[in-house]
């Protein structure tokens, strides 16, 4: 398994990899891997003959004062992951080789609709900058497939409208968010959690379990329900963030007639922000 930092070098393998006949995985990712990421890598494999796995945290998707500084880089335990999964190559580019004219004056890529509200409202400019930095990466590797993991529910659906939205010749898989046995998603800002606050995160998924619970067996007061499973929250030791319940296809507020569902939720366990989703349909 190769690393390669420039794009160049990264397009040259590219090309003996496709003059090869080969079918091309990208799995994106910021690092610092964990089990849900690698499961990512081996989706791409069961689906493609030659997957890149890219590591770069993307300062333009940070908004001032968030943990870009301090999210966590750990490149030699990430090879070691990545070349037991059977990854082919390692795409990990520094802040200049992607963006060479500095970040100001770049192209930035705008998804209207799908990246409003939730994180979107949360995080100005965190979309805009993941769908910049997704595009550039699409572009750069070309992959026939490129696999993301559903804990980002809104950032996926982001994704796929801009692929589409662009035209771009790539299909785009989700895969289903991996958690611990005690329910928690995993995360890497995980490690950001005291073991006292690693015990009270895993409320957060139980919360979505709960109204998915109550909307399956009736409840349609869904503003009163919301409410109700924030305060459940709060008395568990969590802040939410937001907490809503949204159309899983179009993202937009649920109506009487919306039967495929997704909650979405971020909370503050302390200092750290969490987000998770559950996706459902009323039966």
């Amino acid at each position: 398994m190769n690393t390669l930092h420039s794009i160049a070098q990264l397009r040259a393998a590219l090309s003996r990899a496709r003059q090869d006949g080969k079918r091309i995985g990208l799995v994106p990712t910021m690092g610092n891997l964990h089990a849900g990421h690698i499961t990512l890598v081996e989706k791409a494999r069961q689906r493609t003959d030659f997957v890149v796995v890219s590591i770069f945290v993307n300062p333009l998707q940070f908004a001032a004062g968030e943990d870009l500084e301090s999210y966590p880089r750990t490149l030699e335990a990430d090879q070691r992951k990545l070349l037991d999964a059977g990854a082919h190559l390692v795409f990990a580019p520094n802040v200049k080789e992607m963006y060479p004219r500095g970040m100001d004056g770049h192209t930035r890529i705008s998804v209207p609709v799908v990246s409003e509200g939730l994180c979107g409202a949360s995080r100005p400019g965190h979309f805009e900058g993941v769908a910049t930095v997704v595009s550039k990466l699409l572009n750069i590797v070309q992959p026939d497939l490129a696999v993301f993991g559903q804990k980002d529910f809104q950032q996926l659906a982001v994704i796929r409208k801009m692929a589409q939205d662009l035209c771009l010749p790539v299909q785009i898989m989700g895969e289903p968010t991996v958690r611990a046995e005690d329910g928690l998603a995993l995360s890497s800002r995980n490690g950001y959690l005291s073991e006292a606050e690693r015990q009270l995160a895993p409320q957060l998924y139980k919360t979505l379990q709960s109204i998915a619970s109550e909307i399956q067996s009736g409840q349609r007061d869904y503003p009163a329900l919301i409410e109700r499973a924030r305060q459940q929250l709060e008395t568990h030791g969590l802040r939410a963030d937001y907490l809503d319940l949204r159309d899983a296809i179009s993202l937009e507020p649920v109506n009487a007639q919306t039967t495929d569902m997704v909650v979405l939720a971020a909370a503050y366990v302390g200092k750290t922000r969490l987000i998770d989703n559950l996706h459902f349909e009323l039966k």
